[in-house]
């Protein structure tokens, strides 16, 4: 499962990696050490190999952080996140096993219970600081049809279907001498629910004119490095100033800039070479960049009008653990004193907030926020018209902004919005609401682009409803457990 994601793209593989793990679990003898044994090793497994870039961190000598002390904050985030994800499994796996042994499950009732309670570990884990590596993501950016499903009722939507495959494949091998007309059911459902999937992605998007907002964007390619430093200080300033002259030139109506990309408050932003040239030609500009608030700072997403004022802001909301906050820290936040000399003091802002601009009501999410399909939902159903998501992925290698872009290219079906993605050193691009990446950037690149994107007011399943799917599941799971146990107790 670890090598469905950037940077092997084996996508497919995520409809049989399941499977083994499955039929051990299910197999297993009575010990239930031999099913968390299993599950810990399929997980770490996973999102070991898929988190990590997470070690791209290292080394942080630039931050004043020493080597050995870099290193060990380097291997202690790997492990920990890949041990929280891996948790996820273990959790899935003892549940199937415990209410497989108390109740006599047939396959298909253990495939419903299965797919629930993977789905509402999935969503409980979302509702966390903690998330990046659900099994939907697997399938992105590649298997678009599939993705489709995300329109119904989330990412969950998707990851029910994988497990249901999967399932289905474990429960055919294990019963392949009694029962054979299960051994057809894995290709059945698969197909099925790529036919749903393709329907909707061949469903045409309708884009009048009136609606179109040519947007730029600058990818400064500002190393973390030297960022806050004078020689990345002045780079920013030149490379934006720059970027932008260049995209008015060419009469977008916006510029989307990176997150943090001038790391200023908005109080200096104001005063920057960069806002002076938004003054001198007049077209409205996104700026990542600091804002002020008591207690410490936000990471910001700012929308300046033409004639330099602040229109409107975004404050970040999922801040990356270790990095901008420690998380559980009256447990570990010791450990990570001792080990780092960083003292952040940054504020996450409000889940709830929404994002005007002069061209209607938009979706902004800012980095680690993408792993987290609510924020986008609540703001469609506010009426955001399309996304923003400036990111900042640089000091990792290529195969953190690819599972990135993969993120945004959900969130754009799961709403039906075009995205618009600036980062500093890469993947930037625009994608359109059926998941179809019209222009990507390079890595480690300084590039500037326009192209223009369509403003919708549409409303899929999913931003109605939210994530209805996974209740409706294990409220099915609960009755047939124990319609089943009863019957099986009465025997």
């Amino acid at each position: 499962m670890g090598l469905t994601v950037a940077p092997v793209n084996a996508w497919f593989l995520a409809w049989i990696a399941l499977a083994p793990l499955w039929v051990l679990v299910v197999t297993a003898p009575q010990k239930i050490t031999t099913p968390l044994f299993l599950s810990l090793a399929w997980g770490v497994g996973y999102h070991g190999i898929a988190l990590f870039w997470i070690t791209g961190i290292h080394p942080m000598t630039w931050m004043g952080v020493p080597w050995l002390a870099s290193l060990a904050i380097a291997i202690f985030c790997l492990c920990f996140i890949t041990l929280w994800g891996a948790a996820l499994v273990a959790s899935w796996a003892i549940s199937l096993s415990l209410i497989n042994r108390r109740s006599r499950l047939t396959s298909w009732v253990r495939v419903l219970i299965g797919t629930a309670i993977w789905c509402g570990l999935e969503a409980l884990w979302n509702a966390g600081p903690l998330d990046w590596s659900n099994l939907a993501y697997t399938q992105s950016p590649y298997n678009l049809a599939i993705l489709h499903l995300g329109q119904i009722s989330g990412p969950g939507t998707v990851s029910a279907a994988i497990v249901v495959v999967n399932g289905l494949i474990a429960e055919a091998w294990m019963s392949r001498k009694e029962d054979k007309k299960l051994l057809y059911m894995p290709f059945v459902f698969c197909l099925a629910f790529h036919l749903i999937g393709f329907s909707l992605y061949n469903l045409p998007l309708n884009q009048p004119p009136e609606t179109a907002l040519k947007v730029g964007i600058i990818q400064g390619n500002v190393p973390n490095q030297i960022k806050l430093y004078p020689e990345g200080l002045r780079r920013a300033i030149a490379g934006y100033t720059t970027g932008y002259l260049n995209l008015a030139d060419q009469k977008v109506d916006a510029v989307l800039t990176p997150e943090g990309a001038l790391p200023f408050y908005q109080s200096d932003l104001l005063q920057s070479a960069f806002v002076k040239a938004v003054k001198e030609k007049g077209v409205v500009a996104w700026i990542g960049a600091f804002g002020e608030i008591k207690g410490g700072y936000t990471n910001s997403l700012f929308t300046i009008t033409g004639n330099g004022e602040i229109f409107s802001r975004y404050n970040k909301v999922k801040l990356v653990p270790i990095g901008e906050y420690v998380p559980f820290e009256n447990i570990i936040g010791g450990l990570i004193k001792r080990l780092s000399p960083l003292d952040e003091h940054q504020i996450a802002g409000v889940p709830n907030q929404i994002f005007d601009t002069p061209f209607g009501r938009a979706i902004a999410v800012i980095c680690y926020g993408s792993a987290f399909p609510e924020l986008f939902r609540y703001q469609a159903a506010a009426g955001g018209q399309f996304i923003l998501s400036p990111s900042n992925d640089a000091h990792y290698s290529a195969a953190m902004p690819a599972q990135h872009h993969a993120q945004d290219t959900m969130r754009a079906i799961e709403t039906d919005r075009w995205a618009v993605r600036a980062t500093n050193t890469g993947y930037s691009a625009f994608v359109d609401p059926h998941g179809k990446t019209i222009w990507m950037s390079g890595h480690n690149t300084y590039e500037v682009h326009a192209a223009t994107i369509y403003r919708r007011q549409t409303q899929t399943l999913y931003v109605r409803w939210g994530n209805w799917l996974t209740p409706l599941l294990l409220i099915l799971s609960a009755i047939t457990s124990t319609f089943t146990r009863f019957g099986a107790s009465r025997l």
